[in-house]
C-alpha cells in the first residue's frame, strides 16, 4: 500500500517521539523524571537517614523552587537572586557536588506571589544540553545551553502577564522543545477577588514547540486567556498506541495535542474553575489532572481520551473532590493513584475506578511533589521535612527526616542517587546498598 508524504512524516515523528522517550527513561531529564511520572527503580535508597549518610551537601548561589535534573554525571538546576532577579543556571558534578560551570543572566524584579520565585520552572536536559525558561513582564525567555554551558540559542517569546508570576517547565519530546505559556487576565483576577480591575490588558496565551537544535518555531497554538497556569505537560500513551501531549489550564481544561503538528486531538473544557498548578500525568490509558482555589485543591479528574478518526469523544471516567492537591502532582504506581494534598493529607485510590483505598494525614504543608523509589513515596514538605510512606494498599508512615531548612522542590533520582533541594542547599543521598 502506498504511503503519503504526510503519512511518512507522521511515522517519523512517532519514531522520534518513541526513541526520545526511551532515551529519557535512562536519565532524570525533566520535572519529576521520565514523562513526569516520578518513578524510579533505584534499589540503593535508605528508608531513613541522618546527616552522616549524605554523600555531599552544597550551598546554592540563590533561591529557587525549580527541581534538579540529571544527565549522566551532571546535575543541572536554576536559582535566582531574590533582590535583583538575576537568574543563574548551575551545573554540578554528581560525584561530589562541585560546580562545573555557572551562567548568570541579569533581569528585573517584578510583582509575583509571595510563595513563588524567580526560578520556579525546572530545566529539561538531553545529550545536547539543557533547556531553561523564565519570565518577566517584558519577555518569556527560552534558552538552550550545551552540556558545557556554551550558548546554543535563545528565544524571546514575547511579553508575560501573570499577577502571581510563572512556573510552567519545558519538556523535550523527540526533536522538539515543548512549553505552555498560559497567561493571566489581571482584570478577571481582580473581579474574582472583589477588587477594582486594573487597566492592564490580558496576556497572550499559547502552546509552542520549537526545534531542539535551532530554537525556531515548529508550531504554535493560540489559547484563550483567563487565569495563568503553572502546570507542565506530559506525553499521553493512547489505547491505540498513539502518543499525544497533554496540557491543562483554566481556559481550556485538559487538551490533547498531536506532537508532530500541534493539531488539537481532543479537549475537555469548562471543568477547571480556578488555577491549574499541579501537572497532569498519564497512566492506565487515562489523563489525570486537577485544579484548585486559594491554598488547596478542588478537583482531580481522570479522562479517557477521544479519537477524531473513530469519532470517539473524550470521557471523564471519575472525579475526586476530597483532599486533592493544588500544587503537588499526582503519582501512579502498581495500579494505585496517590494524591498528596498541600495540607499533608495523602489519598491512595484505585487508578482505574477512583475508589479510595486509604486516606491519611501525614502532617506538614507541601509544594513539592512525591516521587516513588523502590515502592516507597518520598515528598519534601515546605518546612523541609522528607516524609517517607510505603507505596502499598496499606498506609504505613516509614520515616520523617528533617533537612533543616524550607523547600518547595521535588527530588530527582538518577543512577541510584536521590538529590534533595532546599531553598539554600542541594543534598546527595543513596547510591550504596542501604
Amino acid at each position: 500500500m502506498p504511503v503519503s508524504v504526510n503519512g511518512v512524516a507522521r511515522m517519523l515523528a512517532c519514531l522520534s517521539l518513541a526513541f526520545g522517550a526511551l532515551a529519557e527513561e535512562q536519565e532524570w531529564s525533566r520535572f519529576r523524571g521520565p514523562n513526569g511520572d516520578g518513578i524510579s527503580d533505584a534499589a540503593t535508597m535508605p528508608v531513613t537517614w541522618t546527616d552522616r549518610d549524605y554523600n555531599w551537601k552544597v550551598a546554592l548561589p540563590g533561591l529557587g523552587h525549580a527541581s534538579p535534573v540529571v544527565w549522566g554525571d551532571r546535575i543541572f538546576l536554576t536559582c535566582a537572586d531574590a533582590e535583583t532577579a538575576r537568574r543563574t543556571v548551575l551545573c554540578l558534578a554528581a560525584s561530589d557536588g562541585r560546580t562545573l560551570w555557572r551562567r548568570d543572566y541579569p533581569s528585573e524584579t517584578y510583582q509575583q506571589h509571595r510563595s513563588n520565585s524567580y526560578a520556579t520552572a525546572t530545566p529539561a536536559v538531553d545529550a545536547d544540553g539543557v533547556i531553561v525558561t523564565w519570565t518577566s513582564p517584558e519577555e518569556v525567555v527560552l534558552l538552550a545551553l550545551d552540556l558545557d554551558g556554551g550558548p546554543t540559542w535563545r528565544r524571546n517569546l514575547g511579553t508575560f502577564v501573570g499577577t502571581h508570576g510563572s512556573g510552567s517547565s519545558p519538556i523535550l519530546v523527540g526533536d522538539l522543545v515543548v512549553m505552555a505559556s498560559d497567561q493571566g487576565d489581571p482584570a478577571l483576577l481582580a473581579r474574582l477577588m472583589g477588587r477594582e480591575p486594573p487597566d492592564t490588558p490580558p496576556g497572550k496565551s499559547y502552546l509552542i514547540a520549537v526545534d531542539r537544535k535551532t530554537g525556531q518555531t515548529r508550531w504554535q497554538v493560540p489559547r484563550r486567556t483567563t487565569l495563568a497556569a503553572y502546570s507542565t505537560p506530559c506525553v499521553h500513551r493512547c489505547d491505540d498506541g498513539r502518543s499525544e501531549l497533554i496540557f491543562t489550564s483554566t481556559s481550556h481544561g485538559i487538551t490533547a495535542v498531536d506532537p508532530a503538528t500541534g493539531k488539537i486531538n481532543w479537549e475537555v473544557a469548562d471543568i477547571f474553575r480556578d488555577r491549574c498548578v499541579g501537572s497532569p500525568v498519564s497512566a492506565a490509558g487515562l489523563a489525570i489532572a486537577g485544579y484548585g482555589h486559594g491554598i488547596r485543591g478542588s478537583l482531580v479528574v481522570a479522562v479517557r481520551g477521544g479519537s477524531g478518526a473513530e469519532g470517539k469523544e473524550p470521557k471523564i471516567m471519575y472525579e475526586v473532590t476530597t483532599s486533592v492537591p493544588l500544587v503537588p502532582t499526582p503519582l501512579v504506581q502498581d495500579g494505585r493513584l496517590y494524591l498528596w494534598a498541600d495540607d499533608g493529607v495523602v489519598t491512595c485510590l484505585d487508578v482505574s475506578t477512583g475508589e479510595v483505598i486509604w486516606r491519611e494525614r501525614v502532617g506538614g504543608s507541601f509544594y513539592g511533589s512525591p516521587v516513588c523509589v523502590a515502592s516507597r513515596l518520598y515528598c519534601i514538605s515546605r518546612e523541609g521535612v522528607v516524609v517517607v510512606l510505603a507505596a502499598s494498599e496499606k498506609f504505613e508512615l516509614l520515616a520523617r527526616v528533617p533537612l533543616g531548612e524550607p523547600s518547595c522542590a521535588t527530588p530527582a533520582v538518577s543512577a541510584g542517587v536521590m538529590y534533595l533541594k532546599t531553598d539554600a542547599h542541594l543534598f546527595s543521598l543513596g547510591g550504596k546498598k542501604p
